[in-house]
């Protein structure tokens, strides 16, 4: 039976509970679970600053030598981890999620350089950085302005974190995407990662697919995601 892992961005922790509606109507519609994986680079089991994208990717291979088969779902900075960690047999498909499909060679910061107009971010001295300049209100309205329901709102901002400087500036080495079936869902309201930039990723997967929505489409229509995901283990 296959199953889902699932990979969150960066600056935020938790990965369940911004993965937990998807997750929830994907098993009551196919009866396929699902985990998250857990960022070492964003202070999950492990203090952020003494982990980068080495140990991220590490943590998603360790979780696919535990699976059978699996469809690897990314969200932003997932797909950078996806790409350096899922290189592996048990990954049977990629979803990319407003993410990116990076070449060997290119980190994260590389890839976001080109962004007119970047998230916000400080040095926090102890070797991480974390969102800075923003409000709940701002950041809300950047990053999931199409989710209606307050509380998700609150809850999504009260889980941001730093993460470490290494997660951004480590190039990766592999190209887990390369030869490997795999579809990218563009968020065409996006405020975050630019439609330029995703278009740019998508063409490298084997498809793409539009979604109007912001930045975090599992928050405000975990029902699209959710149904791509059941063709997925329907196909």
């Amino acid at each position: 039976m296959v199953e889902i892992l699932f990979v969150h961005g960066a600056l935020v922790r938790n990965g369940a509970w911004w993965w937990h509606a998807v997750a929830e109507l994907v098993e009551r519609d196919t009866g396929v679970t699902s985990r998250a994986v857990a960022l070492p680079s964003c202070g999950e089991g492990a203090a952020p600053g003494t982990s980068g994208l080495v140990e991220d990717a590490a943590a998603l291979h360790a979780a696919l030598d535990a699976a059978g088969d699996a469809i690897v779902v990314g969200h932003s900075y997932g797909g950078t981890v996806i790409a350096e960690g899922a290189d592996h047999p048990a990954a049977r498909h990629l979803l990319l999620i407003s993410s990116y499909l990076p070449e060997p060679g290119l980190s994260q910061g590389a890839i976001m350089s080109g962004e007119q107009d970047p998230v916000r971010v400080a040095d926090l001295g102890d070797g991480t950085i974390g969102v800075t300049g923003y409000d709940e209100a701002a950041f809300g309205a950047r990053f999931w302005a199409d989710v209606t329901d307050p509380r998700t709102r609150s809850e999504a901002w009260a889980r941001l974190t730093p993460q470490s400087v290494a997660a951004f500036g480590t190039p990766t080495t592999r190209a887990a995407w390369r030869g490997r079936p795999s579809t990218y869902l563009v968020c065409t309201e996006d405020r975050s990662t630019s439609l330029a930039l995703q278009r740019e990723h998508a063409a490298r997967a084997t498809r793409s697919v539009d979604l109007p929505t912001g930045h975090h489409p599992f928050l405000s229509r975990p029902d699209l995601v959710a149904a791509e995901l059941g063709a997925l283990i329907a196909g």
